[in-house]
């Protein structure tokens, strides 16, 4: 059976070939270990692996596992991937470092109020908004024009002039994250990457200015096609700790 360490080694040597077929440079690629439903202690391992990026989509489950975890491990990252309630969006801003799952203005709103609270020296809270590709996905915008309306929500912008006028002044937009079709066909993938690559094009030439370097997709089962169609972020959970419990 192998290790935590050695599945790392080999989702590594799997990404350096992707980034030589892609023209890439490893460096523009994050490799986030997802680590729900697992204990802390495979968690560690990860980190003794080389691991810095850990993300979990449950809040309740987060907060018990990483109690004191980033005092211990000041330079790791924790990142929240799942759908997130409002009445956790307290709990989130203080634990996590980014949230990648914005898929409403309300909850923009709610996550505004507690970083406005709860902001620290970083500055303000990282966030993705999501967008969905996938038909399995149960969150995330579905059409472009609402995704546009939540990012100028956010700015409290509605042109591209650049304005340093937020709307919600404690979330920085770093970009967008999706969960593609759980699917074989690489043509589908493929497509859903792309997609994406579109509509972040799109979002650049509408509001330049906020930064939207961020492209969170691809996990254990597509990572390799994600970071031909220019993923900076991949999701790996099973192919790095296994099933969960």
């Amino acid at each position: 059976m192998m290790s935590i360490k050695d599945n790392i080694e080999k989702i590594e040597e799997r990404i350096e070939k992707a980034c030589i077929r892609s023209g890439r440079k490893r460096e523009e690629i994050t490799l986030i270990g997802v680590a729900k439903f697992h204990p802390i202690e495979a968690v560690e391992e990860g980190l003794k692996a080389g691991l810095r990026c850990f993300a979990e989509s449950r809040v309740q489950e987060a907060v018990l596992k990483y109690k004191g975890f980033k005092e211990k491990h000041p330079d790791t990252e924790l990142h929240f991937i799942g759908p997130l309630q409002r009445n956790k969006a307290k709990q989130a801003v203080s634990l996590f470092d980014c949230i990648q799952s914005i898929d409403r203005e309300s909850l923009a709103t709610e996550l505004e109020k507690c970083a406005a609270v709860q902001i620290g020296p970083g500055g303000p809270l990282p966030v993705l908004l999501e967008f969905r590709t996938g038909e399995d996905s149960k969150s995330g915008f579905t059409n472009p024009d609402d995704l546009f309306k939540a990012v100028e929500f956010i700015l409290g912008c509605s042109t591209s002039c650049g304005c340093d006028m937020s709307g919600c002044p404690s979330l920085s937009v770093r970009g967008l994250m999706t969960i593609a079709p759980y699917t074989d066909e690489e043509d589908v993938l493929r497509l859903a990457f792309r997609r994406m690559v579109k509509i972040r094009q799109e979002l650049e030439n509408r509001y330049s200015g906020c930064s939207w370097s961020c492209l969170s997709m691809g996990m254990s089962n597509d990572f390799e096609i994600a970071i031909e169609e220019g993923s900076t972020m991949i999701r790996i959970g099973t192919a790095i700790f296994g099933e969960g419990s």
